[in-house]
């Protein structure tokens, strides 16, 4: 972790155990998938050793599996539990709004962490907690334009259609393209799903499809690397630059090769302790603002150095 996110970090821990004071309290959590990517496990194991690291929070941690009934399921069961508050990683940002406005009226505050709901429910919860979104994919699309001059063909390898942070980087990226290079050309979007195989699988129609390929965005490192893969095995992989997002272990490994260009820091180990200290500091009565937001820099061959490799 590069040292600023380390001192922000240190910074969360000495707050955790002082928001608790008043505690013990009982907050459950509701994730996404944890086992679709090591992002996702790694953000489960974090948020395990900072609760345990406060002392006297008693966490009850759920996983939907990527199934929003199954979602909406576990946030019902927390609520009958009557926890004090309900940390959720939303499967759907639509479909999960009457689940946590069930919580709201029951008078559980809810956290949402790391993927934004959809805005007609943000009056039921009582923050947000994780990355911005919209600005990560801002950042990958300047990041695209300087790696290619302002001219060139691209593709899009989206993540799992209907969730939050894949429309948010693909809408940051796809705007701020279009008004920064008007000169590239995003020629197709498809979606990842967050798994490396099927985004190879996507690269290689794209490779067959296209004759010329002069970039390719990814919504992570995961399904970046996947698109890396599929570009090398059509020995292609040369004339293409590869940008994505939450810098995975084997995207910097890449940037460090000189294969891939650049992409998004983003720490799981910030983002579940970040939760875990917004749904404290709710929970003490301080005043938390709607939308906590923690830095997500970009990343490449230039400053690489300036960064731990990913632990996931």
């Amino acid at each position: 972790m590069f040292k600023k996110t380390t001192l922000a970090a240190s910074i969360i821990m000495m707050s955790i155990t002082t928001a608790q004071a008043e505690g013990p309290y009982r907050i459950g959590i509701t994730q996404n998938n944890v086992g679709v990517d090591s992002y996702q496990t790694t953000y489960e194991s974090a948020f395990e050793a900072a609760a345990e690291e406060a002392g006297n929070v008693d966490i009850v941690v759920l996983d939907a599996g990527g199934d929003v009934a199954r979602q909406i399921g576990q946030m019902q069961d927390l609520i009958q539990q009557q926890v004090d508050a309900i940390i959720i990683w939303p499967t759907n940002g639509q479909a999960v709004i009457p689940a946590i406005r069930q919580a709201h009226q029951a008078g559980i505050p809810v956290v949402v962490t790391n993927s934004k709901i959809a805005e007609a429910g943000l009056e039921f919860i009582a923050a947000f907690s994780g990355p911005d979104n919209v600005q990560q994919g801002i950042a990958s699309a300047e990041m695209m334009c300087d790696a290619l001059g302002g001219e060139g063909q691209i593709v899009q390898i989206a993540g799992q259609p209907g969730y939050t942070t894949a429309m948010e980087r693909a809408t940051g990226f796809e705007v701020r393209l279009a008004e920064a290079c008007p000169g590239v050309e995003l020629l197709e979007t498809q979606p990842g799903n967050w798994n490396r195989e099927r985004a190879q699988r996507v690269m290689e129609d794209f490779l067959t499809k296209y004759d010329r390929i002069d970039g390719v965005y990814s919504g992570d490192d995961n399904m970046g690397v996947g698109a890396l893969n599929a570009a090398k095995g059509a020995d292609r992989a040369d004339e293409i630059i590869f940008i994505g997002a939450t810098n995975f272990a084997v995207g910097y490994d890449a940037i460090e090769r000189g294969e891939y260009y650049g992409s998004i820091y983003q720490s799981p180990v910030d983002d579940a302790e970040a939760a875990l200290q917004t749904a404290l500091d709710v929970l003490a009565g301080e005043e938390v603002p709607k939308m906590n937001f923690f830095e997500t820099p970009k990343i490449t061959a230039e400053n690489l150095s300036e960064f731990d490799r990913p632990v996931f």
